[in-house]
């Protein structure tokens, strides 16, 4: 008899058990050149970790709610917020996304490589498109998603992986968020080449398909 697949906070909990950054992580480079420019308002960030994104926002002056399913991830980054003088600007709570996700309207919508083992057929897509519907016109969305992987690296799904993820192509992604004509911006829409050394010295790369997109104000 096979193992029931867990929930999304029980999997998560477990590879935050055996993953954790001891002080702040590091804060996503593709938000960083995202949104550095943007008028600060209130962000929500999607899949949120430890914090290292949320805290950045928070930096920025952006008000954030930051969600996650992990409560030992939360109550990390909480805890990185607080000892950085940020715990008033970042609301941070517990959401399975796929089930429930938080209410309202914000300025920046972000999703930062937003993949999971454990989700349901068709559940990022569900997410993702919810994530549109949340931004505020004007506002923006930003979902940044793993791709191509280094010859070194082991292909993805991988069951040995700590993380055993099947990834999405760009096409994908564009279609999951449902964008109506006439009714968002393209900002970018591109595959990101970052540049990476192997385990013996060896030249590769890793794609990430980076989406960001504004609600057209009627």
């Amino acid at each position: 008899m096979t193992n029931p697949m867990p929930s999304a906070p029980q999997f998560w909990d477990g590879f935050y058990a055996g993953h954790t950054h001891a002080e702040r992580g590091p804060v996503g480079r593709h938000l960083i050149a995202e949104v550095s420019g943007l008028e600060p308002g209130t962000a929500l960030d999607l899949g949120c970790g430890e914090g290292a994104d949320a805290i950045w926002l928070a930096e920025q002056g952006w008000t954030v709610r930051a969600v996650d399913a992990s409560r030992t991830a939360l109550a990390r980054a909480r805890a990185h917020a607080v000892r950085l003088g940020l715990g008033e600007r970042i609301d941070f709570a517990q959401h399975d996304l796929g089930s429930d996700f938080p209410a309202g309207e914000f300025d920046l919508v972000s999703a930062q490589f937003l993949h999971s083992p454990v989700a349901a057929p068709d559940e990022r897509e569900r997410i993702l498109r919810r994530a549109g519907q949340a931004v505020t016109p004007g506002g923006h969305l930003l979902v940044v998603s793993h791709w191509g992987v280094p010859p070194w690296h082991q292909g993805l799904p991988a069951v040995d992986h700590p993380v055993n993820l099947a990834l999405q192509s760009p096409e994908q992604n564009r279609a999951a968020l449902q964008l109506a004509d006439g009714q968002w911006e393209i900002v970018r829409d591109e595959l990101d080449t970052i540049e990476l050394t192997g385990p013996e010295g060896q030249p590769g790369a890793r794609q990430d398909h980076v989406l960001h997109v504004r609600r057209i104000v009627r």
